[in-house]
């Protein structure tokens, strides 16, 4: 009896009840069929649930390691929580086709689920007695090896610590935009600024964090964040080129920032020191001193785990709340003894004078450079995205709702220390109090203290008095309940912002290092720990903020910083602003409250808000993201993260195409669209090499593969080797029954609108006279077909032949694998090889070393030569625009054009004129034209004789047989030269035997050879005759494009 637990399944090929299911599994064994155990928790255990027996209908459910993937065989392990039972009640009978569930849509195996593989098209459509398609995974959900890995080690991490959106997100937050700004500088902006002026800047800055906060809430909801913060954020957003540039200037900001908030606690604990006599060496050194131990004991907390780290966050968090409510609380106490530095209580008076602003050298924007810094620590939630719970909800809701805190207390601290506190105050209760006779202007008056002598004389910009809001940087410990209190709220805002910017660094450097796209910090990717701790990252980072601080020069820097968080920010907003204009399918975020245009508004007031702060540092942000921009497009890193770009390129070029189609063909905008039937593309280098030159940038180039047999997964294999050949082309293979009708399809079918190819390329057929002839009426079919559907019509020829194939052991290749591919490029590059099973192991003879250096000759620079141009028949000018196109390339520029046509022996002087004065219209450069007038003298005897003998085996000879017998034989082989046929096109025959004479005689040495093809007409010229035509024509010469275009003109010479 079986366990309701597991049920053991198999697929039959037809129903048989009486099959065991030892037998199911021997057949399962032999075929494609397999036994598959899935486990069901407890829907398997209903009552109700089917007889093993009667599911036997052979469309039962799979599961476990029955699909093939294109991760090289890796097996799947799944656990499938619809059973067959559960099947069979939803939809009556047993099906395979499953239901929808989540586990579909995994990457990978990770900590929330498996990755489940549903059943493939092939194995729910296909006969039963095939092999299953292997589809592979669809739509770029294939991983790198770095998320392979990544995902591997998260799937084995056992107790991690994740963090909510408390703890995780708005708690780290908060200290980060409460920083030491708060302390020391914010009463100082209300002394310059005045309290309006203030809540403005306050308001502003509050305005680009929200808006960067709307946008960040609107990218980590839109799919599955891991970890890396910004980087990953932007980077899956706008792609590796954007997202690795921020991700490394971003990482380093961090790495620096701890720096600085470790110098700005140093600074006030030696300031203590001097205070209390316990200096130990200089200012400069204490400060160094203090600011590595420091350092020392914040790598300890955050290499001990990101549990001892939230800890400390909240211990420093409760300190600083402690202290902003010491300052508002103190705010209400009156003291009288406080009175001398400034400090009245709340007062009407004092908030009217203090309402408009009293710049001091200083203007509203300074002013603002110098507060905006405090407000970005809007990403220090998301920096740790890989250890919230649910970075879809933590993300947003901690960082809009820290914003808001923090936007408020701020705006509390201006509004209550512009009412409580004068702009200026000598500390001095004698000379402060005021006499009858004397007349008092201030807010201070009416309690009886006149400091009307700290007001700056003479265009001076300082004050001669130490305190007020203009004064004292420490303000706010004089009006505190408890001033200790607020020297510590001081240790904790940058003890806290250092803690947060220590953690964030390696974070970011670590999936930035996973992601592979810089060289040299791969070892950086490893993660060590139930957290995966980037420790090597920590000592990096730790390594860095030491090295700063031991400069202790963070001013210049300073500024850098805030620009490179800005730029981040920037990116942020634009990335929504992208993903929306984008209008991918694929961008619906669950966070609604946000809108493109704000986001792009967004994105443009950081960029402002960057020069404001300071220009230079400005411009070197900008130019250090530009130039790392440029280096990962450059290497363009093998990633497919399904970025708004892809999504805005498909956008856009759908919607030119669409454009396109709306206008009409005009002389002036015509370019070479060609099909080139180039089979597998790596089989004929040559003809693909050829004809990318003159369509590179120009027109549209296809390669058409006519396969006989069944369509396999290879089309994106062979349109990525033509990618990483940096050749600009499309891969389209067609099935069909032979190869005309493949063609026919191709000539039909491929395209879009306008962009649709006019110029079918062949490669000629060196092997017509030992080949099958029907292979030989099928090629010369191709090219009436090209004519019947209005395309031009190009063969190029080479001596040696075009097709490689078989010296890469692939005979009409069938696949491309890695080796086949690295085996040609070595070959071609003169590398002996050792190729594998089914490479040939022998050396190659001569005449395939001569093919393969053949293979490769338009691949290098041409010299200077000659590209002869046989302009004979006017096709509308493609035998003239090809080479004009190729010459303009840089491997072509040193070939000049000769241009070769027919004329009569008493007009050569006149004709070339005429074609001099045509050339010249067409602004086309040549070097030479040359009129040949002994066109029509008869051939040599042993060329007549040759082509004689060459087209023996294909004639009819039907004056020598019955009429009935040479008809039927005609009919059964209608290559057949008959015997009037070789007479009605004699002349013709003739021009091609000594055009042959003439090519060999001026263009023995050119570099190519551009030729008018002669015509046959269809029906009248048997494929035999026509191919010996063009074989006669194009034998024994240097390369040779035979071309003739559709007869619609291509060139013009009107504006």
């Amino acid at each position: 009896a079986r366990s309701p637990q597991h049920h053991t399944v198999s697929w039959l090929a037809t129903p048989n009840v009486d099959k065991t299911a030892e037998q199911v599994g021997v057949e399962d064994a032999k075929g494609r069929f397999r036994v598959v155990n899935f486990a069901d928790a407890s829907a398997a255990s209903s009552p109700d649930a089917a007889p093993a027996e009667s599911v036997q209908n052979g469309d039962t459910v799979m599961s476990e390691g029955s699909l093939h993937s294109s991760t090289g065989g890796q097996q799947h392990y799944c656990y499938d929580t619809h059973t067959n039972t559960y099947y069979l009640r939803t939809f009556g009978h047993n099906t395979i086709d499953a239901v929808p569930n989540i586990d579909f849509y995994r990457q990978t195996a990770a900590p929330l689920g498996e990755k489940l593989i549903r059943p493939t098209l092939s194995e729910l459509h296909d006969e039963v007695d095939k092999e299953p398609f292997e589809d592979g995974f669809a739509n770029g959900d294939e991983l790198t090896p770095a998320e392979e890995a990544a995902a591997k080690e998260a799937a084995e991490s056992k107790g991690v610590v994740k963090f909510g959106w408390v703890k995780g997100v708005l708690v780290r937050c908060m200290l980060n935009i409460w920083g030491v700004m708060l302390f020391i500088r914010m009463t100082w902006i209300v002394g310059q600024a005045g309290v309006v002026c203030s809540c403005a800047i306050v308001a502003m800055a509050t305005v680009v964090t929200s808006i960067t906060g709307c946008s960040t809430s609107a990218i980590a909801t839109n799919g599955f964040v891991r970890g890396g913060g910004a980087y990953y954020l932007i980077s899956r957003s706008l792609g590796p080129e954007f997202g690795g540039s921020i991700g490394l200037i971003f990482a380093f900001a961090n790495a620096v920032a701890v720096a600085m908030y470790v110098v700005g606690f140093a600074e006030t604990v030696v300031e203590l020191l001097e205070v209390a006599g316990a200096t130990m060496f200089d200012q400069v050194n204490d400060i160094r001193i203090v600011g590595t131990i420091t350092v020392i004991i914040l790598l300890g907390i955050s290499v001990a785990g990101m549990e001892w780290e939230a800890k400390a966050q909240i211990f420093l968090l409760v300190i600083l709340i402690c202290a902003i409510f010491n300052y508002f609380i103190g705010t209400f106490i009156f003291i009288e003894s406080k009175e001398k530095y400034g400090f009245f209580s709340y007062d009407a008076g004092i908030l009217l004078e203090n309402l408009a602003p009293d710049f001091r050298g200083e203007t509203f924007f300074s002013v603002f450079a110098i507060f905006f810094p405090a407000a970005t620590g809007i990403l220090a939630g998301a920096n740790i995205s890989g250890d919230l719970a649910d970075p879809q909800m933590a993300i947003p809701k901690g960082t809009l709702l820290a914003i808001l805190i923090t936007g408020l207390v701020y705006m509390g601290v201006a509004i209550s220390a512009g009412s409580c506190i004068v702009r200026d105050a000598t500390g001095v209760v004698i000379n402060s109090t005021m006499t009858d006779d004397f007349k008092c202007n201030g807010a201070a008056c009416k309690y009886g203290y006149d400091f009307s002598s700290c007001k700056p004389v003479n265009g001076s910009q300082s004050s001669s008095c130490k305190y007020g809001l203009h004064n004292d940087f420490q303000v706010m410990s004089v009006v505190s309940g408890f001033g200790p209190l607020i020297t510590a709220g001081i240790f904790s805002a940058t003890l806290s912002s250092a803690l947060a910017s220590l953690v964030s660094a390696p974070k970011v450097f670590q999936a930035l290092c996973k992601d592979n796209i810089y060289p040299g910090i791969a070892g950086f990717a490893k993660g060590y720990g139930k957290n995966n701790e980037p420790l090597r990252g920590y000592l990096l980072t730790f390594a860095i903020a030491l090295a700063f601080i031991l400069i202790a020069e963070l001013n210049v820097i300073a500024p850098i910083i805030s620009n490179f968080f800005l730029a981040s920010y920037a990116l942020i907003n634009f990335s929504v602003f992208h993903a929306s204009l984008a209008n991918s399918p694929g961008w619906r975020p669950s966070f609604k409250y946000y809108n493109m245009w704000v986001s792009l508004a967004g994105a443009v007031l950081c960029c402002v808000v960057m020069f404001v702060i300071n220009w230079w540092a400005a411009l070197l942000t900008n130019v250090i993201v530009l130039s790392l921009y440029i280096y990962v497009s450059y290497k363009k890193p093998d990633v497919n993260w399904g970025s708004s770009t892809q999504a805005l390129t498909y956008h856009q070029a759908l919607t030119h195409s669409l454009q396109l189609c709306g206008v009409s063909d005009h002389v002036k905008t015509f370019r070479p669209q060609c099909l080139v039937m180039t089979g597998a593309p790596n089989s004929r280098p040559a003809l693909l090499n050829l004809v990318h030159a003159f369509t590179k940038n120009v027109g549209l180039m296809v390669c058409g593969h006519v396969r006989i047999v069944k369509l396999n997964s290879d089309m994106l294999r062979y349109q990525r080797w033509l990618l990483n050949n940096k050749s600009k082309s499309f891969y389209s293979p067609v099935v069909a029954e032979d190869l005309r009708q493949g063609t026919q399809y191709l000539l039909q079918a491929v395209g879009l609108g306008r962009l649709r190819p006019n110029t079918l390329v062949l490669g000629f057929k060196n092997d017509w006279r030992s080949a099958d002839m029907k292979d030989t009426e099928t090629y010369i079919n191709l090219i009436h077909d090209a004519f019947d559907f209005q395309y031009g019509a190009v063969i190029l020829r080479l001596r040696e032949g075009l097709d490689i194939s078989h010296i890469q052991g692939q005979g009409i290749v069938q696949t491309l694998t890695l080796a086949d591919v690295c085996f040609f490029l070595c070959a071609c590059c003169g590398v002996r090889v050792t190729a594998d099973k089914t490479s040939p192991t022998a050396p190659l003879n001569v005449d395939d070393q001569k093919l393969l250096e053949a293979s490769r000759q338009f691949q290098k620079e041409q010299g200077k030569g000659t590209v002869d141009v046989w302009w004979l028949f006017d096709d509308g000018g493609l035998t003239l625009l090809i080479p004009y196109l190729l010459t303009n390339k840089k491997k072509w520029k040193d070939c000049k054009i000769r241009v070769f046509i027919g004329g009569k022996i008493n007009r050569i002087d006149h004709d070339r004129r005429s074609m001099a004065t045509l050339l010249s219209k067409f602004r086309i450069d040549f070097s030479d034209i040359t009129v040949l007038g002994d066109i029509s003298t008869k051939p040599k005897a042993e060329s007549l004789t040759d082509f004689a003998q060459m087209i023996e085996p294909y004639r009819l000879h039907e004056d020598d047989m019955e009429q009935e017998v040479a008809d039927q034989l005609k009919a059964d082989e209608p290559w057949r030269i008959t015997d009037n046929e070789i007479e009605l096109y004699k002349a013709k025959s003739n021009r091609q035997i000594r055009l042959n004479e003439l090519l060999k005689e001026n263009s023995s040495s050119a570099t190519l050879i551009v030729m008018s093809m002669p015509l046959a007409r269809k029906g009248a010229v048997s494929s035999a005759l026509y191919m010996a035509w063009l074989d006669t024509l194009s034998k024994d010469l240097p390369p040779i494009l035979l071309v003739r275009g559709n007869h619609q003109s291509v060139l013009t010479f009107y504006s």
